[in-house]
């Protein structure tokens, strides 16, 4: 039995204070780039992973306070857990592989979401599961929640400096791939020389850089990534990591053109050492 008498007025408001957070956690190093953030700006905060299977990396539950693992489309199950540890706000965090969307098993809490959506993609979807949160008593706070460090400012981010017919092939890429994600077909696009060679749709931008370098003949493109107009950075920001920018030195991508202060740069020492590496300059517009 725990009991809270003689506790001293400072011990028991730590008691009270230690906040519990929920981390639904997809694939990657993000989720694991959120716990040691969380660690770091709310000291003795409880942190909790929903995981998934063939997702998320077996190694996180060394980095959270308790984890359990799930199917994808196991809605009730993650939210019983969610309130048996006492979480009031909770993150998602890291992809889900669009293979393991279409092999979806969803629990009747899914199934009768899904009956009352009627647009189905990643905004409304996303945004009706936060509204089943929010009916338990759960926040969905924003996925960039203590990440301002790993949102670049405007201006030259790494790798070398850019030239002038790839500064304009970044500022080209990037009206398109604004207006692209307006129309919610994708958010990143690869272009060269003031062409556009591809653009992202269903299959993920690492798709879509193959694409598009195979069509550039692997010489020198460009990609633009951004974000959608009034995206809900609760469940949906832009991010860069060491496994992009392999994709594009493969394809011939040299330069990546991202949106400031709306794209996350996970894993940014790895990120900046292969850039060097590898030739690869990163801009923030």
């Amino acid at each position: 039995m725990f009991c809270i008498a003689g506790l001293r007025a400072n011990e028991l408001s730590s008691v009270q204070m230690r906040e519990t957070i929920g981390i639904i956690s997809g694939n990657g190093i993000y989720p694991e780039t959120f716990a040691a953030a969380a660690r770091k700006n709310e000291p003795g905060c409880k942190l909790v992973a929903a995981a998934f299977n063939g997702e998320t990396k077996e190694d996180l539950g060394e980095k959270v306070d308790e984890i359990e693992w799930f199917r994808v489309g196991q809605l009730s199950k993650i939210i019983k857990f969610f309130k048996r540890e006492g979480v009031t706000r909770a993150i998602m965090v890291g992809q889900i592989a669009p293979k393991n969307l279409f092999d979806l098993r969803p629990d009747m809490r899914i199934l009768l979401m899904l009956a009352r959506v009627k647009k189905r993609n990643a905004e409304t979807l996303f945004g009706a599961i936060a509204d089943e949160l929010d009916k338990d008593g759960i926040e969905l706070i924003n996925a960039t929640t203590y990440l301002d460090d790993l949102l670049p400012e405007p201006g030259h981010v790494c790798g070398p400096k850019l030239k002038k017919r790839q500064q304009e092939d970044a500022e080209y890429g990037f009206e398109i791939a604004k207006e692209s994600s307006r129309l919610d077909i994708g958010q990143s696009v690869v272009v060269r020389h003031g062409t556009v060679l591809a653009v992202e749709a269903f299959e993920g931008t690492d798709e879509c850089i193959k694409r598009g370098g195979k069509l550039g003949r692997g010489k020198s493109c460009t990609l633009a990534k951004v974000s959608k107009p009034n995206q809900d950075f609760r469940f949906d920001v832009p991010c860069l990591g060491t496994r992009t920018i392999e994709a594009c030195s493969e394809a011939g991508v040299k330069v990546i053109a991202c949106e400031a202060k709306r794209t996350l740069i996970l894993g940014k020492g790895d990120v900046e050492k292969i850039c060097k590496d590898k030739g690869v300059t990163i801009v923030a517009l």
